[in-house]
């Protein structure tokens, strides 16, 4: 039988909106992980979608695994924790909203 991960460690880019950042790391998107993945290992990349509201752009966000503690299946009981890692360029935000809109 395989082990549960008991913590995961994701890393975003340092690009990443402070507005996406609290949607990733609350707690419907935490709940969401698990259900996405079944399992982590160090170094995969999960392309994630990010919604950013009614009138905004839709967001990629790649988070990748950075450590993980246990074993590699993800469930319910696994803790995820968010880290920042180097910038990207990642584009994306309240485009249609704000000045750098169209």
């Amino acid at each position: 039988m395989e082990e549960t991960a008991t913590r995961v460690v994701l890393s975003y880019p340092a690009d990443f909106s402070k507005w996406g950042r609290d949607i990733v790391e609350d707690a419907p998107f935490r709940s969401y992980l698990p259900k996405a993945h079944e399992e982590a290992e160090p170094g995969e990349v999960w392309e994630e979608f990010v919604g950013v509201g009614c009138c905004g752009s839709a967001l990629d966000v790649p988070l990748r695994v950075e450590t993980v503690e246990g074993g590699s299946k993800l469930t319910t009981e696994t803790e995820f924790e968010f880290t920042v890692r180097e910038a990207c360029d990642l584009d994306g935000g309240w485009k249609v909203q704000s000045a750098a809109g169209p």
